[in-house]
């Protein structure tokens, strides 16, 4: 299995504006009964470790040593599940964006299951600071019969260090595929005022942190009625089907990413099946 990088930064470039350009590959297949690491690519800050290798699904950690994200900053990540393998991907802490003197901080995410194989990504939270400017794109590529539980919190601002934040830049990209056709996508963006965007009816209201889950698979649908009660009334999910595929989408708001925390858990523990909620997620 081949995993190609996007274009490098100009080494001057990088070393000139001291930024972050990282990228972390992994992949995976079924062979002997089980889900086995096939390939591992970590360059600069992006780090992945996985806790148990003979583990099925296959766990892995992603880890920027970086410590956080700023305005120039590049992270990528890879994550290639094979025919019949499965594997959940997670990150070792939340992944703090700071502010930005200039440029924006990105984040790219590429997802491939092959046939009949499953694959969780369910970072920890974002977490935006005041004056902050960030990107984040992901690609999702499923084979027929493959399965997706697709996960992104954001919170903006840490309610218990008295933080908000006022102005910044904030832009979301999925889009989601399965054998070649786009089955789902989204594009959330909001800033230069980013307080008084949020805080309208339309949006988050009193709310500073939001969540969005996707669920793709056959069995899409049979989880609606559980999902609706975890998230209560903040929040809300729909179930329909895009060409024969079965597709849940849930959205969740809070007002801090404490409270958020509490229903995203038993929510992502729920639909993650066997394999539960990775072991780095607390409350």
């Amino acid at each position: 299995m081949t995993i190609a990088f996007s274009p490098r930064i100009d080494e001057a470039d990088r070393l000139k504006s001291q930024r972050v350009s990282a990228r972390g590959a992994i992949s995976a297949h079924f062979r002997d009964g089980r889900t086995r690491l096939a390939n591992l690519a970590q360059e600069g800050a992006a780090k992945i470790r996985m806790p148990r290798a003979d583990a099925d699904p296959l766990e892995a950690i992603l880890i920027n040593t970086a410590g956080g994200l700023t305005g120039g900053d590049r992270l990528g990540w890879t994550a290639e599940a094979g025919t019949d393998a499965s594997m959940v991907v997670t990150t070792q802490a939340s992944e703090k964006v700071y502010r930005a003197s200039s440029g924006h901080a990105e984040v790219a995410v590429r997802l491939s299951v092959g046939e009949s194989g499953r694959i969780a990504w369910l970072p920890q939270e974002t977490i935006m600071f005041d004056r902050a400017a960030f990107s984040r794109r992901l690609d999702v590529d499923l084979a027929d019969g493959a399965t997706a539980l697709i996960a992104e919190a954001t919170v903006f601002g840490r309610s218990a260090m008295g933080e908000t934040v006022e102005r910044g830049m904030f832009r979301d990209r999925w889009r989601v595929s399965r054998a070649g056709r786009l089955i789902h996508a989204e594009d959330f963006a909001v800033g230069p005022d980013v307080r008084s965007a949020l805080s309208g009816r339309a949006a988050l209201g009193e709310s500073a942190a939001m969540a969005t889950v996707l669920v793709v698979g056959v069995d899409a649908e049979s989880w609606l009625d559980r999902v609706r009660e975890i998230i209560g009334d903040d929040g809300g999910a729909s179930a329909w089907s895009v060409g024969g595929t079965g597709k849940l989408l849930a959205r969740l708001h809070d007002g801090n990413g404490y409270g958020l925390r509490k229903r995203l858990v038993p929510l992502l523990g729920l639909l993650n099946g066997r394999a539960g909620l990775p072991k780095c997620w607390s409350l």
